[in-house]
């Protein structure tokens, strides 16, 4: 019985030194490279900055009474094709106010759910952090360093462009087209 003890105990104390000796199991790529990871600098607040684009990114979003600027943009030759303000944001088309799939009946006690026509159902679907369901158009976003915001995605040839501000687009910044001497 005794010799049982020692040898569990000797097992623990391995296995403790093994986790403190950083012999945690790594993700390995099928070439053996090993996950890397990196420690991010946050702000007071224990934001990275990535989170505080997205935090200013709701904020500005949802300002009441905001206008933004859109601009469909001729990826072949730069030419505006359209302008429009827009009051308060763009939204994606595939933003929805109730989910698209329920994960069976009715609710029962503890599941998350959500409320249609006066019955409560559960739901695969999280609700994102805008309060909606579903998915929007992908796109990159940023601030520029005059603090305006800027959303572009490509649609086709073209170029859409949201802005907090009212931009001055030259016909071309850049031509890189193939020319023949």
């Amino acid at each position: 019985m005794q010799k049982k003890a020692i040898i569990i105990v000797a097992i623990a104390i391995m296995a403790i030194a093994m986790l403190s000796a950083g012999c945690t199991s790594m993700s390995k790529s099928d070439s053996g490279v090993e996950k890397a990871s990196v420690s991010v600098a946050t702000d007071p607040s224990g934001h990275s900055i990535e989170q505080n684009n997205i935090i200013e990114r709701y904020k500005r979003d949802n300002e009441i009474g905001s206008y933004k600027y859109l601009y469909v943009i001729n990826a072949y030759t730069n030419d505006v094709v359209y302008m429009s303000t827009v009051k308060g944001k763009v939204t994606s088309s595939g933003k929805r106010l109730t989910p698209r799939a329920l994960a069976g009946g009715q609710w029962n006690n503890g599941a998350a759910g959500v409320m249609i026509a006066g019955n409560q159902y559960e739901t695969t679907e999280v609700i994102e952090d805008d309060g909606t369901y579903g998915d929007s158009v992908p796109y990159i976003y940023w601030f520029d360093g005059n603090d305006v915001y800027h959303q572009q995605y490509i649609n086709g040839g073209s170029i859409i462009h949201v802005s907090d501000q009212p931009l001055v687009l030259p016909k071309a910044v850049l031509d890189i087209s193939m020319k023949s001497k």
